[in-house]
C-alpha cells in the first residue's frame, strides 16, 4: 500500500474531469422567464453574434407548432409542441392534435424522448398568431411539468416516464376564441397553476409530487395571460399575479389574498418581476399601466403608499418586460419600440427607441453578460448592452419566425422558431 503514499496523475486527471463534468452546466433555466423570473440569466455570457456557420452549436427539427420556451436543467432542454394528426378523411372544424413533450441534450441536439400527453380536438379556436400549446413547461431536476391548459397538466420524470396528470380542471372560456397560453410556476413543493378565462378564475396550487390540489382561490378576473411570479418578502413567499381588474398578491401558503392595486388595461398578458423591494405589473391592450409596488400592503393599495410609482406610457402588451441591473426594459404594445426606467424611481433613460431590426414582438427580452437579447417575430434577434443608453452590438436572423422567448443557461442561448429548436454557443 507504500504507493498510495505518492500522489496518482491519474487519479488527479479523473479528478479534475469529474469536477468539469459536475461544473460545465452550473445554472439552469427552469422556468418561464429564468430562474429569477425577471428573464435574466446572472452567470450566463453567451454569444452576441451567430450566423448559419458560426457559434450554432446545434439546431434540431421540431414537428408541430408552439410558443412556449425552452426549459434547460443540466444537460437537459425541454420543450412542448401540438402536432396535427393526419386525419383519414377531411373533416370541418378543428384539428385533431398531438400534444407533446420532448426532451434534447443541451450537448449534441440528440432527441432523449418524446412522450405525448394527450391525443385531443380543442374544444375552441386559437387566435391565427396563438397555438394550442403556448404554455412553457417546468422543472425543478427531478420532475418536468407541462401543461396544456384545457388538456390538462402532465408531471414527467427527467427520463420521461409519467408520474401524474390532471385534466379535471374543465375547458377554459377564452376571450374572443384567442387561445391558452399561461405557463405554470414551480414554488418549493407546490406547482402554481394559473387559470384565468371568461368563466370562473381560480389560481391553484397543486402539491407537485402527486398533483393533489392543496389550495384553490377563486379570482374575479376574465381571460388573462400572464404567470405567476413567486417573490420572498419579509419570511413570506407572495405570488404576483396581474390580472385585467387588479394586480393581486398571494400567499403562497395558504393562498390568501394579501393586497391589490387597480389601474390594469384589458386581457393582460405581461407576466410581473420583481427586484425583492418592488414589484413591477404592466398591461398595454387599449391602454396603458405600469405600475411599481411595495409587498407591504394589505387590502386594496390603490392610492396609497404602497404604490411608488406609476407610468401610463409606452408600456407592453405581449412580452413582459426585463429587469436587470436596476433598470426595467420594455416594448411599446406589440412594437419593436423600447423603454428603459429606473426601477427604483420611473425616471426614463430612454423612451420608445427603436431597435435595429425589431418591428413586432411577442417573445420577451432575456439577459445575459452585460447584454440584452431582443426577438422579432420574424426571427431577427438583436443585441444590446445592458445601459442606461440605448447601443446595438449585433444583429442575428434565425430565419424563421419566433414567437418565443429565448433561454439562456451558462454561455448558451436557447431559441424556439416556427420550425427548428436551435442552441446558440461557442
Amino acid at each position: 500500500m507504500k504507493w498510495l503514499a505518492a500522489p496518482c496523475p491519474l487519479i488527479g486527471i479523473i479528478t479534475a474531469l469529474l469536477v468539469l463534468c459536475q461544473t460545465a452546466h452550473a445554472e439552469n433555466w427552469p422556468h418561464w422567464r429564468g430562474p429569477s423570473g425577471n428573464g435574466v440569466a446572472s452567470q450566463g455570457n453567451p454569444p452576441t453574434r451567430w450566423t448559419d456557420s458560426e457559434n450554432v452549436k446545434w439546431k434540431v427539427a421540431i414537428p408541430g407548432s408552439s410558443s412556449g420556451s425552452p426549459v434547460v436543467w443540466d444537460d437537459r432542454v425541454f420543450v412542448v409542441s401540438a402536432i396535427p394528426v393526419a386525419k383519414t378523411a377531411p373533416s370541418p372544424g378543428l384539428p385533431r392534435l398531438k400534444f407533446d413533450v420532448f426532451c434534447f441534450s443541451r450537448d449534441t441536439g440528440k432527441a432523449l424522448w418524446q412522450r405525448t400527453a394527450i391525443e385531443a380536438t380543442p374544444h375552441e379556436e386559437t387566435h391565427s398568431t396563438n397555438g394550442f400549446a403556448s404554455a412553457s413547461p417546468c422543472t425543478d431536476g427531478e420532475h418536468v411539468y407541462a401543461s396544456f391548459g384545457s388538456q390538462g397538466l402532465y408531471c414527467y420524470t427527467m427520463d420521461g416516464e409519467l408520474v401524474w396528470s390532471r385534466n379535471d380542471f374543465g375547458t377554459m372560456q377564452i376571450r374572443n376564441g384567442f387561445g391558452e397560453g399561461s405557463s405554470p410556476t414551480i414554488a418549493g413543493d407546490m406547482i402554481l397553476l394559473p387559470w384565468d378565462h371568461q368563466g370562473q378564475s381560480y389560481l391553484y396550487a397543486l402539491d407537485k409530487r402527486t398533483g393533489k390540489t392543496v389550495w384553490q382561490t377563486p379570482r374575479d378576473e376574465p381571460t388573462q395571460w400572464s404567470t405567476p411570479l413567486v417573490v420572498a418578502h419579509n419570511g413570506r413567499q407572495q405570488v404576483i399575479m396581474n390580472g385585467e381588474n387588479k394586480a393581486r398578491a398571494y400567499d403562497l401558503e395558504t393562498g390568501k389574498e394579501l393586497w391589490s392595486c387597480g389601474g390594469q388595461t384589458q386581457r393582460p398578458v405581461a407576466s410581473a418581476v420583481s427586484d425583492g423591494k418592488l414589484v413591477f405589473v404592466t398591461s398595454g391592450f387599449r391602454g396603458e399601466f405600469l405600475g411599481a409596488f411595495t409587498m407591504d400592503g394589505t387590502g386594496d393599495i390603490e392610492g396609497t403608499r404602497d404604490v411608488v410609482w406609476t407610468t401610463e406610457r409606452d408600456t407592453p402588451d405581449i412580452a413582459s418586460p426585463l429587469l436587470s441591473g436596476g433598470r426595467l426594459y420594455f416594448h411599446k404594445g406589440k412594437s419593436g419600440l423600447l423603454t428603459c426606467l429606473d426601477a427604483a424611481t420611473g425616471k426614463p433613460h430612454f423612451t420608445a427607441s427603436r431597435v435595429d431590426g425589431i418591428n413586432g414582438t411577442y417573445a420577451s427580452p432575456v439577459a445575459a453578460g452585460g447584454h440584452i437579447y431582443i426577438t422579432d417575430r420574424e426571427g431577427t434577434v438583436t443585441v444590446i448592452e445592458d445601459a442606461t443608453t440605448l447601443k446595438v452590438v449585433a444583429k442575428n436572423k434565425m430565419n424563421e419566425p419566433v414567437d418565443a422567448s429565448p433561454a439562456i443557461a451558462d454561455d448558451q442561448i436557447f431559441v424556439r422558431g416556427a420550425n427548428h429548436l436551435f442552441c446558440i454557443g461557442a
